[in-house]
């Protein structure tokens, strides 16, 4: 991974830490990145704004490829990663699908439980399936 993929890890970390504390104390992402009182780097912005932007579509894909698995008995954190992989798959000019896929993975082991890694992988290759 070069700097630019690493600099982009630590983004989508610290975007997942942001979006899970908006999540736990029902804020706006907008709020709680107001609140900070360091702004996180250009990158995780990005990121935080696509993935709530992208909130209701995401719901509706995870709901739509998550069998047997209703929305509200999904971990948060892999809900989380998910709807952060999402956002991006649809930002304008953002990472390859490959990419995306291999990062929320990634989050996904080091921050969830121990199948989180391979439900997340299912869903969200499903997801971009039907986006492509």
């Amino acid at each position: 991974m070069g700097d630019r993929g690493a600099q982009r890890h630590l983004s989508r970390e610290r975007a997942l830490e942001i979006f899970y504390e908006a999540s736990i104390k029902g804020r706006s992402v907008a709020t709680v990145l107001n609140e900070l009182t360091v702004r996180p780097d250009e990158y995780t912005v990005e990121v935080l704004t696509a993935a709530e932007a992208h909130q209701e579509e995401a719901n509706s894909l995870i709901s739509r490829y998550s069998i047997d698995w209703p929305l509200e008995r999904i971990a948060l954190v892999d809900r989380l990663v998910m709807t952060i992989a999402i956002g991006e798959m649809l930002m304008d000019d953002g990472p390859p699908i490959a990419v995306v896929l291999d990062e929320a993975v990634e989050l996904a082991k080091v921050y969830s439980t121990d199948g989180s890694a391979s439900f997340v992988n299912g869903v969200l290759a499903a997801c971009a399936a039907h986006l492509e």
